[in-house]
This record gives structure tokens, C-alpha cells and sequence, in this order.
């Protein structure tokens, strides 16, 4: 376990990195014996920093929760941080590659939260139950760790690399679909780059928010109503510059578009 004055001065370090859209070296390279507690520990300390100057927590993300995204990771397991307001775009964006230390998106469903969910028993039943609506959603990852040798307590560290979310208009309850056969069909500058179906995510996406109710309980939290649940990739990442148009068709769910400018 780190000291918590290590956990304090990494987490300054991670905070730096965002504000200058810069890259830290790997925190397991220079703290070998950190565990995946302590990675969670540094994010809580930036996560609560953020809130005490004033941003607005409004959900989670999880990630890693496919055999595409933990094959190009090498991690295998999943993983969580948070996202907050100014974060947020709409289809149709138009966002600021300089924003980001590096930018990749991936192809996910989020999922908003009717009542609060609490583990330790968490079924993918309760999630369904507790879930108001589906929006399909692009994640835009943003890592200010090193990529190379990177493990999970570096993505940890990092907020899970989340740098924000672009989020369409289709909302569909989850007795309206099948979840599990949703499509998605990423186009960079009008080429097809990636394709999945929802149900690379744990075999169902909403199993991630179970998941992730279950996860918190082990730190005494619960979800909460209201709060926004990113529930993983079923594409693998895809590298983003300035000037790139992004599309993504998610079938019956719609479309994404967004410019990086």
C-alpha cells in the first residue's frame, strides 16, 4: 500500500497532466508494489479536489468490460471513474481536440438511472430494473499516463482514462429492445473502422452496471437515481486528430455524429 502522501502527490501529478493536456510516466514504474486499492485511493483524491472547486459529479464509467478492449489492453478485469458535467456533448458536437492529452473513441450504451442500485448482490435483474433508459454513447478516451507497459492501477489512477462522453437523442427503456443485439458501426471521415454488437460487454451491458453496484458496496456506496452509467466498449479504441468527422450507427438506437476540431 502507498503512503498517503504518495497517493496525494500523484494525484497532484494526474491533476497537472489534466490541466496542461500533458502524459505522466507510468505510476507502477516508479511504485512497483501499488495495488489496485491505491489506484482507486488516487482517483478519489482527484474525483474530490474536482468537486471542491465546484464541477458536478453526474455518473460513472466502466471500462474494460470486453475481450476486444481487455485484448488491446492487456488488462483483464474491469474498471471505474467518473464523469462530470462539462464533459458531456451531444451529437452533433463540435470538440476541441486540445481538450485531450490523446484522443480514441469507443462505441458503448449508457444507461440512466431511475432508483438507486446497491450491491452486494447486485443482479443484472435489479440493474434492468433500476435502469429508466438506454442512449447509445461515444466515450472519448483520454489517458495522461504513459500507454506503453501500462496496468490496471495506472488506468485506475487516471479516472479509467475517461476524457468525455457524446451522447444521442434515442432513449429506449429496456423492456422496449433487446440490449444485447444493439449494433454499432464506427466511420472515421466516412470509413468504416470498427463494428460490434452490445453483448460484447459481459454478454448483456447492463451486467456491467451489477457490476459496478457491487463494486461500490465494497467501498460502502451505492449508485445513485439520476446518475449516468457508461457501461463499456464492445469496439476496440479508435485513434482520433483534429479534423476528424465521427460517425457511428447504432441501428435501431440511432445515429452519433461529432467533429474534432
Amino acid at each position: 500500500m502507498l503512503h498517503p502522501d504518495d497517493i496525494a502527490a500523484i494525484a497532484a501529478e494526474l491533476a497537472e497532466a489534466d490541466r496542461t493536456h500533458g502524459v505522466i510516466p507510468r505510476i507502477t514504474a516508479r511504485y512497483p508494489d501499488a495495488t489496485v486499492e491505491d489506484s482507486y485511493a488516487i482517483q478519489g483524491v482527484w474525483r474530490d479536489q474536482n468537486i471542491a472547486a465546484g464541477r458536478t459529479l453526474v455518473g460513472r464509467k466502466i471500462g474494460l468490460t470486453s475481450k476486444a478492449m481487455q485484448q488491446a489492453t492487456g488488462i483483464t478485469e474491469p474498471d471505474y471513474g467518473v464523469m462530470f458535467d462539462d464533459t458531456v456533448y451531444r451529437s452533433g458536437a463540435e470538440i476541441p481536440v486540445e481538450k485531450f492529452s490523446n484522443v480514441r473513441i469507443e462505441v458503448e450504451l449508457a444507461f440512466v438511472l431511475k432508483t438507486p442500485l446497491e450491491g452486494p448482490e447486485c443482479t443484472l435483474d435489479d440493474a434492468l430494473a433500476a435502469i429508466d433508459y438506454a442512449v447509445p454513447a461515444l466515450e472519448v478516451l483520454n489517458s495522461h499516463i504513459e500507454l506503453e507497459g501500462r496496468t490496471i492501477v495506472d488506468t485506475i489512477s487516471d479516472n479509467a482514462a475517461y476524457g468525455a462522453m457524446v451522447i444521442g437523442d434515442v432513449h429506449k427503456r429496456p423492456d422496449e429492445i433487446d440490449l444485447r443485439w444493439v449494433p454499432g458501426v464506427l466511420s472515421r471521415n466516412g470509413e468504416i473502422e470498427e463494428t460490434g454488437v452490445a453483448a460484447g460487454v459481459l454478454g448483456h451491458p447492463a451486467t456491467g452496471v451489477a457490476w459496478l453496484a457491487n463494486k461500490f458496496h465494497q467501498h460502502g456506496a451505492r449508485l445513485e437515481a439520476g446518475e449516468i452509467i457508461l457501461a463499456g466498449s464492445f469496439t476496440r479504441p479508435m485513434w482520433v486528430s483534429r479534423g476528424d468527422t465521427v460517425r457511428c450507427d447504432y441501428g435501431p438506437m440511432g445515429v452519433i455524429e461529432c467533429r474534432f476540431v
